[in-house]
């Protein structure tokens, strides 16, 4: 039997436990359904991405498909039971949700990037594994197949499955994302889970206004629709004059930036085309109607407009409110951690941003580096945040300093910052080149406000409530913790020292050839953290297949690979381009007997 026609039995369903259902077995409960097992984190925005991706799957196949979300955490604050619940809640997860704490079954499906999507067909073998996002149209031609297929072999089981019911009206807000203070005294609120803006009072308890009718979606007008919005940034005054709204909302899951209008309680689309950015990095201007945008999670005014944290795509964006034009600010699309002018540096799901009272620094909550870097004279630097795997919550100079995973950053004029350090269940407070807790035992704390009269607000996430802190909190703010140092043990990929061969495998969607008509079709791009592991093959090819030579000085670290693949499909009389991207952050451990080559593969989207 060839290679190709060997069949793998997918191994058994085991964890800690189960979320949204009994225990499921493949051999038993299973048997005879198409099985889509997700591989997540709930840190990864690319994960979030498919789980919209997967929602209408789910709903056309319900009665063949289940869905099964493995969750394989990277951060230590993933590991916990009761955040992975409510992160559930929060991004309402319906399917069942296998705890996987000790990465048992990512090793055992051998995953290699967050997320991993892997099928298994009614009679329990392995059919696909694809990692990243955008693979939708392609998982539906398949689960036809498989349909077709099993129908006529009298192996398919058909039957709906029990969804979970998520109830979100316990508490006024649910798991709350961002908020700004009014001029009036007043707070807006971001309620990402109820899909709304609310407007509390001063006593940031009572409910003014609600903007939003509850319901997930992209509608305009009086009664508006978001899509677990988030960050919120207010106009200047002349801005928001010209444009016609005062405030700019981050509707993240819809790809846009709203225009709310407080007088009128009216919300506009200001900025993006609702698609989800999937293109090639340019830094010119584009009609902000008409630019794809990619899960914007935070917005501040510098810089004389509004700056985007654009989480989905590792990179910052620029939103003109007067001129109505948009385009790319800062970074490269590469998920990492490096300094430099804005147009080369790398960054991990941007997520808060808060410009300093005197206009000069832009500061940003960059969570999946667990840094804390700042933008200044058209550069970027790091604060505090050490790479991708480097975690904790250690207080102390701010080179040797660890975050895990914040989420909110707030400028003060003393010239110190604060962090909402979300994993971490903390603020803390970078002064003096040197960093401090000023409050922990918080339940992901996602944002912080400054109020007119001098007060810090935080937005406490996972308690569904803003907290004040109290009187003298900050002048107590040097009182350091005790350090707890962490770095994700991801299963390593075993490599030999010197020459290694990268082939990155590329399948095209279903009825998609590569597409040579505006030039070389395919784009590698390879680099290492540290630079000293990779002695050879960093740069940029157009070829999907390179040599490498590893360092055998340097014990472990990580390889970054992104590629792309140009497609247009086959035998159409009007046929559409597509582009196929994705990254992989692999780390790797050099030793004598490890393998000689690393294979990858990316698999073709249909991204029309």
């Amino acid at each position: 039997m060839s290679e190709k026609n060997v069949r793998v039995r997918a191994p058994e369903l085991k964890g800690r436990g189960w979320l949204n259902t009994q225990p499921l077995s493949l051999k038993e409960d299973l048997r005879g359904k198409i099985v889509l097992l997700d591989f997540w984190t709930f840190c990864c925005i690319n994960c979030l991405h498919v789980l919209d991706e997967l929602r209408p799957l789910e709903e056309r196949f319900g009665d063949v498909l289940v869905t099964i979300g493995v969750h394989s955490p990277k951060f230590e604050h993933e590991k916990d039971p009761d955040a992975l619940a409510q992160a559930v809640e929060r991004y309402g997860v319906d399917h069942p949700v296998l705890d996987d704490p000790e990465l048992g079954m990512w090793q055992q499906y051998a995953a290699k990037a967050w997320p991993t999507l892997t099928v298994v067909d009614p009679e329990g073998y392995v059919v696909a594994n694809m990692a990243g996002e955008g693979h939708a149209e392609g998982l539906a031609k398949l689960i036809e197949d498989l349909i077709a297929t099993h129908e006529a072999k009298g192996t398919l089981r058909r039957g709906n499955a029990a969804h979970a019911v998520q109830n979100s009206d316990l508490t006024l807000l649910r798991f709350p994302g961002k908020a700004l203070a009014l001029p009036d005294g007043h707070f807006l609120v971001s309620d990402s889970t109820h899909q709304s803006i609310v407007e509390l009072d001063a006593a940031n308890e009572t409910l003014v206004r609600r903007f939003g009718t509850g319901k997930r979606g992209r509608k305009d007008g009086t009664e508006p629709e978001f899509s677990e919005p988030g960050g919120l940034c207010l106009l200047p005054p002349h801005a928001a004059e010209i444009a016609g709204y005062d405030v700019v909302v981050a509707d993240t899951v819809n790809h846009l930036l709203r225009g709310l209008n407080l007088r009128t309680g009216e919300v506009s689309t200001v900025a993006g085309s609702g698609k989800q950015w999937r293109g090639t990095v340019d830094f010119d201007q584009h009609d902000s109607l008409v630019v794809d945008l990619s899960s914007p999670w935070d917005v501040a005014w510098y810089d004389d407009r509004v700056v985007i944290a654009m989480a989905g795509i590792h990179q910052l964006w620029w939103f003109d409110p007067i001129k109505r034009t948009a385009g790319m600010y800062a970074g490269t699309t590469v998920e990492a951690l490096k300094d430099g002018p804005l147009h080369e540096v790398w960054m991990a799901q941007p997520s808060g941003l808060s410009a300093s009272p005197d206009g000069r620094r832009l500061w940003i909550a960059d969570s999946e580096s667990s840094a804390l870097r700042w933008i200044e004279d058209g550069a970027m630097h790091t604060a505090v945040g050490q790479g991708l795997f480097d975690f904790g919550h250690v207080d102390g100079p701010a080179g040797q300093a660890l975050l895990q995973h914040p989420l909110g950053v707030l400028a003060l004029a003393d010239g110190s910052v604060l962090v909402a350090d979300t994993y971490n269940g903390a603020v803390r407070r970078l002064a003096d080149g040197r960093v401090s807790t000023v409050l922990d035992g918080l339940s992901e704390p996602s944002d912080l406000v400054l109020t007119a009269g001098g007060d810090i607000v935080v937005v406490e996430s996972g308690a569904h409530r803003l907290v004040r802190l109290g009187a003298g909190t900050l002048a107590a703010a040097g009182i350091d913790v005790s350090g707890v140092r962490h770095r994700t043990e991801r299963p390593p990929t075993m490599l030999a020292p010197g020459e290694v061969a990268l082939d990155l495998i590329f399948e095209p969607a279903p009825g998609q050839k590569l597409d040579e008509q505006f030039g070389p079709s395919t784009r590698l791009e390879v680099s290492a953290s540290p630079p000293e592991l990779l002695l050879e093959g960093a740069g940029v090819t157009t070829d999907l297949r390179r040599r490498l030579v590893l360092s055998p000085d340097v014990a472990s670290g990580v390889l970054q690979v992104v590629a792309q693949a140009a497609t247009c499909d086959i035998d159409a009389e009007f046929p559409a381009c597509h582009l196929t991207r994705q990254d992989w952050g692999v780390p790797i451990r050099v030793v004598a007997d490890g393998a000689t080559r690393l294979p990858l593969i990316l698999r073709g989207m249909d991204d029309a």
